[in-house]
């Protein structure tokens, strides 16, 4: 018997890589089951974003990346991972291996099972619980439909600060630029423009500070409408770009999206960015056993919290929100 190898898919291998998928995953995954977003997330002419583990001929393990900038030495997020019956080490040797294979600085997974954390940890990786942030907006007249707020919960104060404006399409954020951050994964325009202007479902808002000319910082949200809820609307804040010490300067802005939208409350989850940031912004952060409940699932609404966990493997100056990697899809059924 040969060695293990690691290697990079080959063009052409990604239906062979589907059907070990589908054979040792333990569900079918919409993710390499419908052709939208096989076809978004995976499908590249050097062939699909996948690395595999293969001993004499034979498949091992899988793990699909998702890059976040076309880099020479990319970030990445891993989007599915499995290995073969009986051979979850190798799968995590393929995990330890990606780095090397992709020549990646950061290699991070959002939305990771909370009993495989300590898997990650073994490798020296960070792997831990997501932070929930929330405000709260008004309640209709026949109370709060959605959220269970504390009893005499009132948003946070913030000041008026920056304005925000609505960046209209891919080409009006081309001739802006990026703004100034310290934050990994680093985001590129190729992956903004991709990721917020040309994905194959959901709608997204763009905004930007400005300050002398030049982009300060990127806020993006997505309102859920009160005809997909079936209530009322939410806005998801699921993706910031620019410094930390930006966002509290943008927190009355945020709040303005949110009155102007009639929203039950603005929800973002993050990690990296600290809870007195987020507290200076107007958000209060959500904890686990404190009774409040701010939804997630929203169509149709679920009344409970969701938690989410998650990965990386250079912890310092790492973020992560809702929309990173493969997250803030539709639940969609398989084809």
């Amino acid at each position: 018997m040969s060695d293990v190898v690691f290697r990079l898919a080959r063009p052409g291998e990604g239906p062979a890589i589907v059907d070990f998928i589908n054979r040792h995953f333990d569900m079918r995954l919409p993710l390499v089951n419908r052709r939208e977003f096989y076809r978004y997330y995976y499908e590249e002419p050097c062939g699909p974003r996948f690395a595999v583990a293969e001993q004499d001929g034979a498949y091992l393990s899988a793990a699909g990346y998702i890059p976040a900038n076309q880099s020479e030495t990319p970030d990445v997020w891993v989007s599915v991972w499995v290995a073969a019956r009986g051979r979850n080490g190798v799968g995590l040797e393929l995990m330890d291996a990606l780095p090397g294979l992709l020549n990646a600085r950061v290699v991070a997974c959002n939305n990771i099972r909370a009993n495989t954390c300590v898997l990650y940890q073994f490798l020296g990786w960070t792997a831990e619980r997501l932070r929930h942030y929330y405000r709260l907006g008004t309640p209709a007249p026949g109370g709060w439909q959605l959220a269970r707020p504390d009893g005499g919960a009132q948003p946070e104060p913030v000041a008026a600060g920056l304005a925000l404006e609505r960046v209209p399409d891919a080409a009006a954020l081309r001739a802006m630029g990026l703004p100034q951050s310290g934050h990994t994964p680093q985001k590129d325009l190729w992956y903004l423009e991709r990721r917020y202007f040309g994905y194959p479902h959901f709608t997204y808002d763009v905004w930007a500070a400005t300050e002398a000319g030049h982009p300060l910082c990127y806020a993006v949200t997505r309102t859920v409408t009160a005809a997909e809820t079936g209530c009322v609307p939410v806005v998801r804040l699921v993706d910031y770009i620019g410094p930390d010490e930006a966002l509290p300067r943008i927190g009355g802005a945020l709040d303005g999206i949110l009155r102007g939208t009639g929203a039950e409350y603005m929800d973002c989850y993050n990690a990296g960015i600290a809870p007195q940031v987020w507290a200076a912004a107007g958000f209060r952060e959500r904890l686990e056993g404190d009774g409040v409940v701010i939804p997630n699932y929203l169509t149709p609404p679920l009344h409970a919290n969701t938690e989410y966990y998650y990965f990386t493997n250079q912890p310092e100056g790492f973020v992560l929100f809702k929309a990173d990697g493969d997250q803030d899809r539709p639940n969609l059924p398989c084809e």
